[in-house]
């Protein structure tokens, strides 16, 4: 039996959008977490300040050979939301624990 492991807070990282994409103003972005436990840390985004559930893919999580798991999201935003954006956030949160958060700024595609 492997040694109960405690809480492990995941590895955010927000991908940006693919040059290509910004050149016609959408954006896909990915957000990986990488290395939690347990499995049941939930991915979410937030555009600007509000929470969003449109758009947005999330993947089933992956058990490492570590013993921890990972996961990915992707949020689709079309160029109108993603210019508007300001900022984009994936959180990832635990009941009873702080969520664990990263940001990305959006760059302005040229129009």
């Amino acid at each position: 039996l492997r040694p109960k492991m405690g809480v492990l807070r995941p590895t955010l990282t927000v991908l940006p959008p693919s040059k290509d994409e910004e050149k016609q103003c959408s954006a896909t972005l990915v957000c990986l977490a990488t290395g939690g436990f347990p499995s049941n840390w939930k991915l979410g985004w937030k555009v600007g300040s509000t929470s969003t559930s449109s758009g947005v893919l999330s993947s089933l999580e992956v058990l490492g050979t570590d013993g921890r798991y990972s996961w990915s999201s992707t949020l689709s935003l079309s160029a109108d939301q993603w210019r508007k954006a300001g900022s984009v956030s994936c959180e990832a949160s635990l009941t009873g624990q702080s969520p664990v958060a990263q940001t990305l700024d959006p760059d302005h595609c040229s129009e």
